[in-house]
């Protein structure tokens, strides 16, 4: 696995690239990185059609592209914050989608830490734990 992170926006990584980000079981997406996603791929009705759970990896396909949502939200509700528990479960089933599918580029904003609240360098041990034997770059875009 290779891990780097860089200053940018995430909509400009490459498009044959997947994107990932967290969501709430209910699929609100009206703050922060959501919205831009939702505005951009659309989807929420197909994206409700695959049974969000609390743990669970959607996917939605657009050009050629996975776009993972990764629902992280305890309490089902946008307004609720995830766990790191919640947080490793979805990474775990994006894993798999992303192994089965053959991706091997995934392109992420710092997940979990902006309107989430976890700590970016217990997160960032997180994914290269999980991603650790996998033959996949993770790029992770910031603003700051």
């Amino acid at each position: 696995m290779q891990f780097r992170e860089v200053q940018g926006d995430l909509f400009t990584a490459p498009p044959n690239e997947a994107l990932a980000h967290c969501v709430s079981k209910d699929l609100h997406m009206g703050k922060g990185i959501a919205v831009p996603f939702r505005q951009r791929f659309g989807g929420v009705p197909e994206l409700k059609d695959q049974g969000p759970e609390i743990g669970k990896c959607l996917t939605l396909v657009r050009d050629g592209r996975p776009i993972y949502y990764l629902i992280t939200k305890v309490n089902e509700r946008y307004f609720h914050f995830p766990t790191e528990d919640a947080l490793r479960t979805t990474l775990l089933a994006m894993r798999e989608k992303m192994l089965s599918a053959g991706v091997r580029a995934l392109n992420i904003p710092r997940i979990g830490c902006g309107l989430d609240r976890l700590n970016w360098g217990r997160v960032t041990a997180m994914i290269r734990d999980i991603f650790r034997d996998d033959p996949v770059v993770i790029t992770v875009y910031s603003l700051e």
